[in-house]
């Protein structure tokens, strides 16, 4: 973990160093969860940081990293249980709460600009696992379609983190303020 915090700090330190014709944005984001995680989770939140170099006319390239987390939602157990004062069967209910899972992605980004006002875009990378513990990292992919003026950017994009046996997915929409 302190590698993975060691090397974004230089990369952070190296673009800052470098930041003519750069973008840079910092935003949020909220989704609703999909697939293998649809019935555990009920949101994905997050905080977004993108810094873009121009790479060419209408392509930027950069890295983007942030935090995104999945809400739990409350689930609904049942089991068997014997009284032995009455010598009866019942069945009890009991509601349970998971946990919070945080990632923190490292992800490299890149976005095409098809007139001034929009883009689609992609961040590929992993995303570390940091709550709860024993939680898994797994590949990153994001595919976004997304409408920005000079300031501001709205974004509608797909993100998936694949793990070993399943992986965590939303439909997000994100807003971002351009720096």
């Amino acid at each position: 973990m302190k590698r993975v915090l060691l090397t974004a700090v230089a990369v952070f330190g190296f673009a800052f160093a470098n930041a003519q014709d750069a973008t840079i944005k910092a935003g949020v984001h909220v989704g609703m969860p999909m697939g293998d995680i649809k019935d555990l989770t009920t949101l994905n939140v997050g905080a977004d940081f993108t810094y873009l170099w121009e790479v060419a006319d209408s392509f930027k390239a950069g890295f983007s990293t942030g935090i995104t987390a999945y809400l739990p939602k409350e689930q609904e157990f049942s089991y068997p249980s014997f009284d032995l004062a009455t010598f009866t069967f019942t069945t009890v209910t009991e509601k349970v709460k998971g946990d919070t899972v945080l990632f923190l992605p490292v992800t490299g980004s890149a976005e095409y600009s098809f007139t001034e006002n929009i883009f689609v875009g992609a961040d590929l990378g992993y995303a570390v696992g940091l709550a709860p513990d024993g939680v898994e990292g797994g590949l990153l992919y994001q595919p976004k379609l997304g409408y920005q003026t000079e300031k501001i950017a709205l974004t509608l994009g797909y993100k998936a983190i694949s793990q070993e046996g399943g992986s965590y997915s939303s439909v997000n929409l994100g807003f971002g303020y351009k720096f």
